[in-house]
């Protein structure tokens, strides 16, 4: 899939999603929010996709947030003046449209409000040392609210004030973000794409389904206390336990030979 604003490719058993408006920072707007629609949509179902790597265009920017510029006052109606359900600004990351399919996201360059978006949904984010960090929601006279909330669940509370508060007054460095925990892991800029890619390749090469009901577990759990989390996730268990991959990964394990694992499929 080649869309206008978005980049979809498969590499073996790995989806490569790429926000591909670097001639704008890779911000996102209407046209953008509705093609990663679709592609969470075709991941879901493409039963030969195990994992994803997500990344930004070019070598300045991973995505910038909303490109305000590029987008009508009747569809900012539309994301900002509706139900959360409605809107497609909450159809844009994986864990949005509830794909449990794991995501590495590869960080590219510059990360800033709306960008947050991708980061704070994403179970792996590796970062090239050119990868800087801030959030100007302030600065322009909006609520830093939706991303740093979903920042705050996975960072410290002062990290996270830090920056929503300062605005982009001070930027936070890739060596920073690793210190804090925003990213797992930093490397070279130009290693940044393969090492992105190795990861989620690594990923792929266990069974789906148990990865994708790992991956649903922990950031369900997220959502409630431990004693639901922990039941929720005993019953998510349970129904697993008739799947056949347990069994064939017990026997790929006894006869020393590579696991034949069986497709995820959606529920």
């Amino acid at each position: 899939m080649k869309g206008d604003t978005v980049h979809y490719e498969k590499s073996g058993k790995v989806a490569i999603v790429t926000l591909n408006r670097p001639e704008h920072n890779n911000a996102f707007n209407y046209t953008m929010m509705q093609e990663l629609d679709q592609v969470w949509d075709e991941i879901k179902q493409d039963t030969s996709v195990v994992s994803v790597l997500l990344t930004g265009a070019g070598n300045k920017a991973f995505c910038t947030g909303m490109d305000l510029s590029d987008v009508s006052p009747e569809k900012i109606d539309k994301l900002y003046c509706t139900g959360m359900d409605a809107s497609p600004l909450f159809r844009i990351t994986a864990i949005q449209k509830q794909c449990w399919k794991p995501v590495v996201t590869a960080v590219n360059g510059i990360a800033c409000g709306g960008g947050f978006h991708f980061i704070a949904d994403s179970d792996l984010v590796v970062a090239s040392e050119r990868a800087t960090f801030f959030d100007p929601h302030v600065k322009l006279g909006l609520i830093a609210g939706l991303e740093p909330v979903g920042l705050v669940r996975r960072l410290p509370l002062e990290t996270v004030l830090r920056l929503s508060l300062l605005g982009g007054a001070e930027r936070m460095s890739s060596q920073q973000a690793l210190a804090c925990g925003l990213v797992g892991e930093v490397v070279a800029d130009d290693a940044l794409q393969e090492r992105g890619l190795e990861l989620a390749t690594k990923i792929s090469a266990h069974s789906p389904t148990a990865l994708a009901r790992t991956k649903q577990a922990i950031w369900q759990s997220l959502n409630v206390g431990l004693e639901q989390a922990l039941s929720d996730t005993w019953a998510l268990m349970l129904s697993h336990n008739d799947h056949p991959d347990l069994e064939e990964g017990r026997m790929a394990h006894l006869q020393r030979r590579a696991p034949q694992w069986h497709p995820y499929n959606e529920q």
